[in-house]
């Protein structure tokens, strides 16, 4: 994992450029400054923005790994498996890194469901969630042989058991259930309250599997919840945890269900600062300035989940690979106005949205490991939007044009939401492990873009 120095008052201009080695409670840190130079594991970042050029993404597979493992490991004394979030990341050399090491997969699209088959996982440790499932993702979810709808809606099950019993079979489902707990995150990644889109009220779940056990079509195989993205406190997990075993316990009873699946949600620390000034969201997230780690979230939730005897399926994405990956960009200009300084750089928002989309927070360093000066900054992009920024008026070290940065934390929810806008070119992805670099999707061409298009009146 990713992780910095807490600085003192007297050290916050360069409190980005401070990496240092995770302790062992911490997790894995594959993104250090040796010889003057950022490098991934042992390779030379600034070597591989030149060879390759920027914007490029770049992932630690030792990072990947590592969090995997001990996510695996802090849940040992349960019987338990791990459905990677396909959506956080899903290129295909993540995907096979995480096949290698056991994993199944929560998938939300049968493209999804294409992309883990593609990459030799098995469809049989497959969950598939999402609010809008279509009849031809069904039917090829059912015929790859998934294990288990987790059905957003009760309308959505009477569809899937008309599709099933269309096709002569038997589709396994869950519901997911909304346990009306507020996940005090941002409003956007927030999924566990009744205004949410997402799963069926708690007050009427009893209900919907007693009118699902009559479908014949249907076979009730567990219970799902979800409550949010980028947690960094135990207590909601704790009280959704609480409030929604005893169900799982009955569901048990009556339906002889086999699995709870509590979802993903566990944070990773984007600001080690954790200055004040935050967003309202954010700072309900603070507690005493310490982030959670997987140790503490397994020591708070195991002993309640013990008690309903059912195998526990967990749904982690950003906590596998978020702080896996970083966005390489070089910065093409500095404009000085009369209330900014503006350093341009040649990624956009269309590159990496989470600042834009999220309030996002990403750290930035340069390559070169900085000598001392600083000055406060927006880092933009050249995406014709005013939200096209990385970050607004912050301490950063000095870096002049032509100089390649790092945006930290962009192993997460980066590349999986790029977009072509203003004909932009996808990044090229590459991987790293210990001081070999391949490149596993290589950079989007304009000919790339326009091939599927046709000019015609």
């Amino acid at each position: 994992m990713r992780l910095f120095h807490k600085p003192s008052s007297q050290n916050c201009a360069l409190r980005a450029c401070t990496l240092r080695p995770a302790s062992a409670d911490e997790g894995m840190h594959s993104f250090h400054y040796q010889n003057g130079s950022l490098h991934c594991e042992d390779v030379d970042l600034a070597g591989l923005a030149d060879e390759h050029g920027t914007p490029a993404y770049v992932y630690s597979a030792t990072t990947i790994r590592d969090h995997y493992r001990r996510l695996d490991q802090a849940l040992a004394g349960l019987d338990h498996g791990i459905e990677y979030a396909v959506k956080a990341n899903s290129n295909l050399s993540v995907l096979k890194l995480l096949v290698d090491e056991g994993s199944g997969f929560d998938i939300v699209s049968g493209g999804e469901l294409r992309r883990v088959i593609e990459a030799g996982g098995d469809p049989g440790k497959c969950t598939f969630a999402g609010v809008g499932k279509t009849r031809e993702e069904i039917e090829y979810a059912i015929n790859k042989g998934i294990y288990c709808f987790n059905a957003e809606s009760e309308e959505e099950v009477v569809f899937i058991d008309k599709v099933a019993g269309e096709m002569g079979k038997v589709a396994p489902v869950a519901f997911r259930v909304n346990p009306n707990v507020d996940a005090k995150t941002h409003k956007y990644i927030s999924t566990g309250k009744s205004e949410n889109k997402f799963g069926v009220d708690f007050s009427v779940i009893d209900a919907a599997y007693e009118r699902a056990s009559k479908l014949s079509n249907i076979s009730l195989r567990g219970l799902q919840m979800h409550i949010g993205s980028q947690l960094t406190s135990l207590q909601p997990f704790l009280e959704a945890v609480e409030k929604v075993t005893p169900l799982a316990i009955r569901l048990k009873s009556a339906y002889g269900i086999e699995f709870f699946s509590i979802g993903g949600g566990v944070g990773i620390v984007y600001d080690p600062a954790l200055k004040s000034g935050k967003p309202e969201w954010w700072a309900a997230q603070e507690e005493e300035h310490k982030p959670l780690t997987i140790e503490q979230y397994a020591e708070g939730v195991m002993p309640v989940l013990k008690e309903s005897g059912l195998k526990i399926l967990l749904e982690p994405g950003r906590y596998i690979v978020g702080n896996a990956g970083v966005l390489l960009t070089r910065c093409l200009y500095e404009k000085k106005g009369s209330a900014k300084t503006f350093r341009i750089v040649d990624a956009g928002m269309n590159d990496l949205i989470r600042p834009a989309l999220y309030e996002g927070h990403h750290e930035i360093v340069p390559l070169s490991e900085p000598a001392g000066s600083s000055s406060a900054v927006d880092v933009v992009g050249p995406v014709c939007e005013t939200g096209d920024f990385f970050c607004q008026d912050r301490e950063l070290p000095d870096f002049a044009p032509g100089d390649a940065i790092a945006l930290l934390s962009a192993g997460a929810y980066g590349f999986v939401m790029a977009s072509n806008y203003n004909s932009r070119g996808l990044p090229v992805e590459i991987l790293v492990e210990g001081s070999e670099a391949k490149v596993i999707r290589p950079r989007q061409t304009m000919d790339d873009i326009l091939a599927s298009e046709k000019a015609v009146l």
